[in-house]
């Protein structure tokens, strides 16, 4: 009796035959556990019923009830629902959209109110919890921090980070097809953009985060030549020139970039002009730089003057006549030793020295030049 299934009722008959059965039960022996006295109780001495009032008559139980023939109980809908709204049981699916078909009209409302309050049919109910959830997740997402802890930009026309001087800093028909064609893209720290010699692809933009650019002699001595800020071009010469990268590219630390491939790019020159001319500035500033740390590397003569003019370089420009200047760096002695064509070695022994001479003083990893006029003399 308990493994019924949806359309399953009582059997005309079967309560009759039930009650039948237990009709003829033949009774306990007399003695112990005898309890036909009870029974004779219950079916000899019935309850009194008042004068005046009429007992009503006791529905027979052989009855058959009589049901429709697509009538499904409700539970069982509810229960199908459930299924599909936990496990995605595609069956319990079906048997709703079944019902909601019924000719019976109960079962086809049951259904069709489960079906409207699913979530899988963006129903009423259903909708407006998604909608709570959605602003909910929408919120959270905007409290969740992103990648490498750096601010997403996926629009060039809505970047707020462009200042003076950015490469990106065109006009809005200029800005508009170049972010139609670049590539956006997330890198930690240690990516590799691209290798010296290699053949251009193309040339990025440095949307936010610092960029090495180095070059590495046969017996792999690493040298340093430049560190890239946000809105500098990247790979700019070799990608007009058509000629290998001069440099390899490696992140600093966790940065964006824009790729543009290289056809896309001379393209754009054609297109616009202006961008052309930002190409050409950019590549007067590179020569001017790269002049300039040739002149410092080749005709400094001590790696004392080469060490002296990095921390200069690295040091603010606004408030020199302070008595102490505080560097906040993160290089370590190697990227020092790569950046003035030296060794780790000689630059720890370099720095005791000039904390011993009293030009500079350590705190952790801030480094405070004490005598800048004594600095600037040695660097020359």
């Amino acid at each position: 009796m308990l493994a019924i299934s949806k359309f399953q009722r009582l059997p005309s008959g079967a309560a009759g035959q039930l009650l039948g059965s237990a009709a003829h039960v033949p009774k306990p022996c007399a003695g112990v556990g005898d309890h036909s006295s009870l029974i004779a109780g219950w079916t000899e001495k019935p309850f009194p019923v008042e004068a005046g009032v009429r007992k009503p008559p006791l529905p027979d139980p052989r009855t058959s009830i009589q049901t429709h023939p697509e009538e499904i109980d409700p539970l069982y809908l509810l229960a199908c629902r459930l299924e599909w709204e936990q496990r995605e049981e595609p069956s319990s699916a079906w048997e709703l959209l079944a019902a909601a078909q019924s000719s019976h009209s109960d079962t086809r409302a049951h259904a069709r109110a489960l079906l409207a309050s699913s979530r899988h049919l963006g129903g009423s109910i259903a909708g407006s919890c998604g909608t709570t959830k959605k602003k909910r997740s929408t919120a959270a997402e905007a409290d969740m921090n992103a990648p490498y802890g750096l601010e997403i930009i996926d629009n060039c026309l809505e970047c707020t980070h462009t200042r003076g001087g950015f490469f990106c800093g065109v006009s809005q028909p200029a800005l508009q097809s170049l972010n139609l064609l670049s590539h956006k893209s997330v890198l930690p720290a240690g990516a590799i953009l691209f290798v010296e010699g290699q053949s251009p692809r193309g040339m990025f933009v440095l949307c936010s985060g610092r960029v090495n650019l180095s070059t590495t002699s046969r017996e792999g001595k690493i040298l340093v030549l430049k560190t890239a800020e946000a809105g500098e071009p990247l790979g700019l010469s070799a990608t007009i020139s058509g000629m290998g990268y001069e440099s390899t590219a490696e992140t600093a630390t966790p940065c964006q970039v824009n790729f543009v491939e290289r056809k896309h790019f001379l393209e754009l020159m054609e297109a616009h002009s202006e961008i052309g001319v930002h190409a050409a500035q950019c590549l007067s500033r590179d020569y001017h730089s790269a002049y300039r740390d040739i002149h410092d590397l080749v005709l400094t003569r001590s790696s004392a003057g080469k060490l002296a003019r990095l921390l200069l370089a690295h040091s603010p420009t606004l408030g020199v006549e302070a008595r102490e200047t505080r560097i906040r760096s993160s290089m370590t002695h190697e990227e020092m030793a790569q950046r003035i064509g030296s060794s780790r070695e000689t630059v720890t022994r370099l720095l005791s020295d000039l904390r011993r001479k009293q030009l500079i003083r350590l705190e952790g990893p801030t480094l405070i030049i004490r005598n800048r006029t004594a600095l600037e003399a040695l660097a020359v």
